[in-house]
C-alpha cells in the first residue's frame, strides 16, 4: 500500500484527486493540505510515500517546497501550468500532470509511483550480483541527483538547446548537455544520428516510414541529410526482398 497526500489550494482540485485516489486499490489517502506548510506538519505526524503537489499556492509554492525539502516523498506534480515541467523534472519529480487531469493519466502516474516505490523497497538479495561491464552504463546529472543510465535501456535522445532529454524504457531524464556531447559517448554501431535534434537506438527501431522512425508510441523525424544513412544502416542489411531469377 502506498500512503499518499494531496496538496492543492483549490478545494475542487483536492476533492477531484481524492476521488481518483479512492478508485485505486494500492493508494491510501492519509490527508489533504491547502499548502506545503500544512504538508510539513503532516509529514512530521506520519509516514507519507507519495504526494500529489500543486505548484502555485499561497504562502509557499510547490517548487519552493521541493527546493528546501530534505528527502521528500515521491512527488507527482499536478498543475495548470506546463511551463514548470523542466524545473520540476530537474527537482527529481516522478511525473508531471497538467490540469484538467483525466483518470487515465492519473492512474498511469500512480502505477509509475507503485513500480518505483516497489523498486526502492525491494529486499537486497544475499546472492552476489554479477559485476556490471564498465561500458554497459553511464551516469548523468539530473538536478542535484546522479542517475545511472544503462545503454540498453535508451530508446532515443532528443536535443533541446543546451540540454537533452534521454528517453529510456524506464522513463525520461533531463540533463544539461549538448546533443553532440551525448553522440560522442555513444557507440556508433548501436546508436544513430537521424536528425539535428535526435539520436536513436538502432535496436529499438520498430519501423521506418517516409521521413519518420517509429519506436513504441514515439515518432521521430528523419532529416533529409540522414535518410540515406538510416536506410543503409537500419533497413538494407536486414531487408527481405523478392528473390530475383535470371
Amino acid at each position: 500500500m502506498i500512503h499518499c497526500a494531496i496538496i492543492d489550494d483549490e478545494p475542487l482540485a483536492r476533492e477531484g484527486l481524492a476521488n481518483y485516489v479512492r478508485e485505486v486499490d494500492f493508494l491510501e489517502l492519509e490527508g489533504t493540505c491547502e499548502h506545503p506548510l500544512e504538508l510539513m506538519k503532516l509529514l512530521d505526524q506520519q509516514p507519507i510515500d507519495l504526494i500529489f503537489l500543486d505548484i502555485q499556492m499561497p504562502k509557499m509554492s510547490g517548487i519552493d517546497f521541493l527546493k528546501i525539502a530534505q528527502r521528500p516523498p515521491l512527488v507527482i506534480i499536478t498543475t495548470a501550468f506546463p511551463a514548470y515541467a523542466l524545473e520540476g523534472f530537474q527537482l527529481n519529480v516522478l511525473d508531471y500532470l497538467v490540469k484538467p487531469i483525466t483518470f487515465d493519466l492519473f492512474f498511469k502516474s500512480a502505477k509509475k509511483a507503485k513500480d518505483y516505490h516497489r523498486l526502492l523497497n525491494q529486499p537486497v538479495s544475499a546472492e552476489p550480483s554479477k559485476p556490471e561491464k564498465e561500458s554497459d552504463y553511464c551516469f548523468i546529472k539530473c538536478g542535484s541527483k546522479y542517475e545511472k543510465i544503462f545503454f540498453d535501456d535508451i530508446l532515443f535522445v532528443q536535443g533541446l538547446q543546451n540540454y537533452v532529454t534521454i528517453h529510456t524504457t524506464k522513463g525520461k531524464y533531463i540533463t544539461m548537455l549538448f546533443l553532440k556531447n551525448v553522440e560522442e559517448n555513444l557507440d556508433n554501431n548501436s546508436f544513430l544520428r537521424v536528425h539535428k535534434s535526435y539520436i536513436v537506438s538502432v535496436s529499438k527501431i520498430e519501423a521506418v516510414e517516409g521521413n519518420e522512425i517509429f519506436i513504441g508510441a514515439h515518432r521521430i523525424p528523419i532529416s533529409r541529410n540522414f535518410r540515406d544513412q538510416v536506410i543503409e544502416q537500419v533497413v538494407s542489411a536486414k531487408l527481405w526482398d523478392k528473390i530475383k531469377f535470371s
